[in-house]
Protein backbone atom coordinates (compact mmCIF):
# COMPACT_ATOMS: atom_id res chain seq x y z
CA UNK A 1 0.00 0.00 0.00
CA UNK A 2 2.71 2.73 0.90
CA UNK A 3 4.49 2.75 -2.57
CA UNK A 4 0.94 3.35 -4.20
CA UNK A 5 -0.12 6.66 -2.03
CA UNK A 6 1.23 9.73 -1.37
CA UNK A 7 0.27 10.96 2.09
CA UNK A 8 0.99 14.19 4.05
CA UNK A 9 1.94 14.79 7.60
CA UNK A 10 0.17 17.68 8.42
CA UNK A 11 1.67 17.90 11.90
CA UNK A 12 4.90 16.01 13.16
CA UNK A 13 7.31 17.90 15.60
CA UNK A 14 11.00 16.61 13.87
CA UNK A 15 12.15 19.42 15.71
CA UNK A 16 11.94 17.75 19.12
CA UNK A 17 14.85 16.36 20.83
CA UNK A 18 13.26 12.55 20.44
CA UNK A 19 14.78 13.20 16.60
CA UNK A 20 17.92 15.00 17.09
CA UNK A 21 19.95 13.07 14.76
CA UNK A 22 17.77 10.93 13.14
CA UNK A 23 15.77 13.44 11.25
CA UNK A 24 17.64 12.96 7.70
CA UNK A 25 17.19 9.39 7.98
CA UNK A 26 13.71 9.17 9.61
CA UNK A 27 12.68 11.80 6.27
CA UNK A 28 14.41 9.14 3.35
CA UNK A 29 12.36 6.70 4.66
CA UNK A 30 9.14 8.63 5.09
CA UNK A 31 9.60 9.44 0.82
CA UNK A 32 10.46 5.69 0.30
CA UNK A 33 7.51 4.23 1.99
CA UNK A 34 5.05 7.06 0.18
CA UNK A 35 5.30 10.22 2.48
CA UNK A 36 5.61 13.18 0.32
CA UNK A 37 5.24 16.27 2.93
CA UNK A 38 5.01 16.95 6.60
CA UNK A 39 4.27 20.02 8.22
CA UNK A 40 6.89 20.97 11.43
CA UNK A 41 4.73 23.08 13.53
CA UNK A 42 6.37 25.88 16.49
CA UNK A 43 5.80 26.03 19.99
CA UNK A 44 8.34 28.29 21.41
CA UNK A 45 10.67 30.95 20.05
CA UNK A 46 13.46 29.25 20.80
CA UNK A 47 12.52 25.82 18.68
CA UNK A 48 11.72 28.08 15.46
CA UNK A 49 15.54 27.95 14.64
CA UNK A 50 15.75 24.17 14.28
CA UNK A 51 12.80 23.88 12.15
CA UNK A 52 14.10 26.13 9.88
CA UNK A 53 17.60 24.16 9.91
CA UNK A 54 15.28 20.95 8.85
CA UNK A 55 13.16 22.39 6.49
CA UNK A 56 16.05 24.81 4.52
CA UNK A 57 17.30 20.85 3.55
CA UNK A 58 14.52 18.67 3.71
CA UNK A 59 12.36 19.35 0.35
CA UNK A 60 9.42 17.56 1.97
CA UNK A 61 9.29 19.68 4.84
CA UNK A 62 7.34 23.01 5.91
CA UNK A 63 7.44 25.48 8.33
CA UNK A 64 5.08 26.95 10.93
CA UNK A 65 5.97 29.46 13.30
CA UNK A 66 3.94 29.97 16.47
CA UNK A 67 3.64 30.17 20.33
CA UNK A 68 1.69 27.17 21.38
CA UNK A 69 -0.57 27.86 24.55
CA UNK A 70 0.55 24.92 26.67
CA UNK A 71 4.35 26.84 26.48
CA UNK A 72 2.58 29.83 27.90
CA UNK A 73 5.14 30.12 30.44
CA UNK A 74 8.05 29.86 27.92
CA UNK A 75 6.56 33.02 26.03
CA UNK A 76 7.30 36.75 26.43
CA UNK A 77 6.13 40.02 25.10
CA UNK A 78 8.84 40.47 22.61
CA UNK A 79 8.53 36.93 20.85
CA UNK A 80 5.31 37.96 19.19
CA UNK A 81 7.34 41.03 17.51
CA UNK A 82 9.94 38.19 16.48
CA UNK A 83 7.24 36.20 15.27
CA UNK A 84 6.56 39.07 12.71
CA UNK A 85 9.66 39.63 11.95
CA UNK A 86 10.70 36.13 11.09
CA UNK A 87 7.91 36.11 8.64
CA UNK A 88 9.97 38.27 6.20
CA UNK A 89 12.35 35.15 6.20
CA UNK A 90 10.23 32.76 4.10
CA UNK A 91 8.94 30.55 3.26
CA UNK A 92 6.60 30.03 6.12
CA UNK A 93 3.38 27.75 5.43
CA UNK A 94 1.55 28.82 8.84
CA UNK A 95 1.22 30.45 11.81
CA UNK A 96 1.36 27.73 15.10
CA UNK A 97 0.78 25.90 16.30
CA UNK A 98 -1.44 28.43 18.24
CA UNK A 99 -4.90 27.92 20.26
CA UNK A 100 -6.18 27.76 23.42
CA UNK A 101 -6.07 24.77 25.81
CA UNK A 102 -7.99 25.04 28.70
CA UNK A 103 -7.71 21.41 29.46
CA UNK A 104 -6.11 21.84 33.32
CA UNK A 105 -7.38 23.94 36.03
CA UNK A 106 -5.72 26.83 36.88
CA UNK A 107 -3.91 27.36 33.69
CA UNK A 108 -3.97 31.69 32.62
CA UNK A 109 -6.65 31.92 30.68
CA UNK A 110 -6.31 35.25 29.98
CA UNK A 111 -2.30 35.09 28.93
CA UNK A 112 -3.53 32.55 26.46
CA UNK A 113 -6.36 34.51 25.09
CA UNK A 114 -3.68 37.38 24.34
CA UNK A 115 -1.29 35.05 22.61
CA UNK A 116 -3.89 33.45 20.35
CA UNK A 117 -5.59 37.17 19.17
CA UNK A 118 -1.94 38.53 18.72
CA UNK A 119 -0.85 35.50 16.67
CA UNK A 120 -4.47 35.45 14.47
CA UNK A 121 -3.57 39.10 14.11
CA UNK A 122 -0.24 38.30 12.78
CA UNK A 123 -1.66 35.98 10.72
CA UNK A 124 -3.99 38.28 9.19
CA UNK A 125 -1.77 40.99 8.07
CA UNK A 126 0.75 38.14 6.94
CA UNK A 127 -1.76 36.81 4.96
CA UNK A 128 -0.75 33.17 6.24
CA UNK A 129 -3.31 30.18 7.75
CA UNK A 130 -3.04 28.94 11.00
CA UNK A 131 -2.69 25.55 12.92
CA UNK A 132 -4.52 25.33 15.67
CA UNK A 133 -4.05 23.49 18.93
CA UNK A 134 -7.62 23.59 21.22
CA UNK A 135 -8.89 21.61 24.30
CA UNK A 136 -11.97 22.56 26.11
CA UNK A 137 -12.28 25.93 24.13
CA UNK A 138 -13.52 25.19 20.92
CA UNK A 139 -16.03 27.23 21.32
CA UNK A 140 -14.20 30.42 22.51
CA UNK A 141 -11.70 29.69 20.02
CA UNK A 142 -14.76 29.89 16.72
CA UNK A 143 -16.09 33.54 18.67
CA UNK A 144 -12.52 34.82 18.40
CA UNK A 145 -11.84 34.01 14.40
CA UNK A 146 -15.47 34.82 13.71
CA UNK A 147 -15.17 38.19 15.59
CA UNK A 148 -11.81 38.67 14.07
CA UNK A 149 -13.44 38.02 10.27
CA UNK A 150 -10.21 35.57 10.51
CA UNK A 151 -10.98 33.96 6.37
CA UNK A 152 -7.50 32.47 5.68
CA UNK A 153 -8.40 29.14 6.95
CA UNK A 154 -6.28 26.32 8.62
CA UNK A 155 -5.70 23.40 10.30
CA UNK A 156 -7.41 22.65 13.51
CA UNK A 157 -4.90 19.93 14.91
CA UNK A 158 -5.89 16.66 17.00
CA UNK A 159 -9.56 17.82 16.21
CA UNK A 160 -12.18 16.00 19.23
CA UNK A 161 -14.87 18.37 18.96
CA UNK A 162 -18.80 18.11 18.15
CA UNK A 163 -19.78 17.79 14.46
CA UNK A 164 -21.58 21.06 14.96
CA UNK A 165 -18.04 22.45 15.56
CA UNK A 166 -16.77 20.93 12.80
CA UNK A 167 -18.77 22.12 10.42
CA UNK A 168 -18.40 26.41 11.74
CA UNK A 169 -14.88 25.42 11.09
CA UNK A 170 -15.20 24.11 7.66
CA UNK A 171 -17.15 26.79 7.15
CA UNK A 172 -14.22 29.05 8.36
CA UNK A 173 -11.89 27.20 5.80
CA UNK A 174 -10.32 24.55 8.15
CA UNK A 175 -9.48 21.98 7.44
CA UNK A 176 -9.22 18.94 10.84
CA UNK A 177 -6.59 16.73 11.96
CA UNK A 178 -7.30 13.21 12.61
CA UNK A 179 -4.59 11.36 13.89
CA UNK A 180 -3.29 8.54 16.21
CA UNK A 181 -6.48 8.64 18.71
CA UNK A 182 -8.35 7.83 16.12
CA UNK A 183 -6.61 3.92 16.23
CA UNK A 184 -7.95 3.11 19.35
CA UNK A 185 -10.93 0.63 19.49
CA UNK A 186 -13.09 3.12 22.14
CA UNK A 187 -12.65 6.46 20.46
CA UNK A 188 -16.22 6.28 19.44
CA UNK A 189 -16.59 9.76 18.71
CA UNK A 190 -13.64 10.09 16.74
CA UNK A 191 -14.56 7.48 14.95
CA UNK A 192 -18.13 8.98 13.95
CA UNK A 193 -16.40 12.10 12.72
CA UNK A 194 -14.01 10.35 10.56
CA UNK A 195 -16.67 8.22 9.20
CA UNK A 196 -19.37 11.45 8.88
CA UNK A 197 -16.91 14.07 8.16
CA UNK A 198 -16.93 15.51 4.14
CA UNK A 199 -13.40 14.03 3.25
CA UNK A 200 -12.46 17.44 1.90
CA UNK A 201 -12.36 18.37 5.47
CA UNK A 202 -9.81 15.83 7.05
CA UNK A 203 -6.17 16.28 7.25
CA UNK A 204 -3.82 13.40 8.31
CA UNK A 205 -1.18 13.85 11.08
CA UNK A 206 0.73 11.93 13.49
CA UNK A 207 1.96 14.80 16.04
CA UNK A 208 5.07 12.90 16.30
CA UNK A 209 6.74 12.01 18.95
CA UNK A 210 3.46 12.33 20.93
CA UNK A 211 -0.16 10.86 20.08
CA UNK A 212 1.19 7.31 19.59
CA UNK A 213 -1.38 4.97 17.51
CA UNK A 214 -2.38 2.16 19.07
CA UNK A 215 -0.13 0.18 16.64
CA UNK A 216 2.69 1.90 17.94
CA UNK A 217 5.56 -0.03 20.70
CA UNK A 218 8.08 2.40 20.29
CA UNK A 219 8.73 4.52 23.23
CA UNK A 220 7.59 7.54 21.21
CA UNK A 221 5.84 8.12 17.58
CA UNK A 222 7.25 8.51 14.40
CA UNK A 223 6.35 10.28 11.03
CA UNK A 224 6.53 6.89 9.95
CA UNK A 225 3.23 6.23 11.95
CA UNK A 226 1.48 8.04 9.33
CA UNK A 227 0.26 4.69 7.18
CA UNK A 228 -1.22 3.21 10.57
CA UNK A 229 -3.50 6.02 10.86
CA UNK A 230 -4.22 6.06 7.15
CA UNK A 231 -5.12 2.64 7.29
CA UNK A 232 -7.56 3.80 10.46
CA UNK A 233 -9.70 6.32 8.23
CA UNK A 234 -9.98 4.22 5.13
CA UNK A 235 -11.34 1.11 7.44
CA UNK A 236 -14.16 3.88 8.29
CA UNK A 237 -14.98 5.41 5.12
CA UNK A 238 -16.63 4.25 2.07
CA UNK A 239 -14.48 5.66 -0.63
CA UNK A 240 -11.09 3.66 -2.35
CA UNK A 241 -7.73 4.01 -0.07
CA UNK A 242 -5.77 5.88 -3.04
CA UNK A 243 -9.29 8.41 -3.44
CA UNK A 244 -8.73 9.03 0.25
CA UNK A 245 -4.99 9.21 0.40
CA UNK A 246 -5.29 11.78 -2.69
CA UNK A 247 -7.78 13.79 -1.21
CA UNK A 248 -6.47 14.40 2.33
CA UNK A 249 -3.04 15.24 0.80
CA UNK A 250 -4.59 17.82 -1.34
CA UNK A 251 -6.44 18.98 1.37
CA UNK A 252 -3.20 19.72 2.93
CA UNK A 253 -2.06 21.28 -0.06
CA UNK A 254 -4.72 23.30 -0.37
CA UNK A 255 -5.08 25.28 2.95
CA UNK A 256 -1.15 25.69 3.33
CA UNK A 257 -1.54 26.96 -0.13
CA UNK A 258 1.17 25.11 -1.35
CA UNK A 259 0.54 24.18 -4.95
Amino acid sequence: MPNQVKLFDSHCHLDMPQFKGKVSTLVEKCEETGIGGILIPGVTREGWLRIRQITARVEICHTALGLHPMFIDQHEETHLHDLEMALSVGPIAAIGEIGLDYYKAGVNRDLQLRYFTAQVDIAKDARLPIVLHVRKAHDQVLQILKKSHFALGGIVHAFNGSENQAERYVELGFKLGFGGAMTFPRAAKLHKLAKNLPLESIVLETDAPDMKPVTCKQAYNTPLHLFDNFRSLISMREEPAAVIAKQTTQNVHTVLNLD
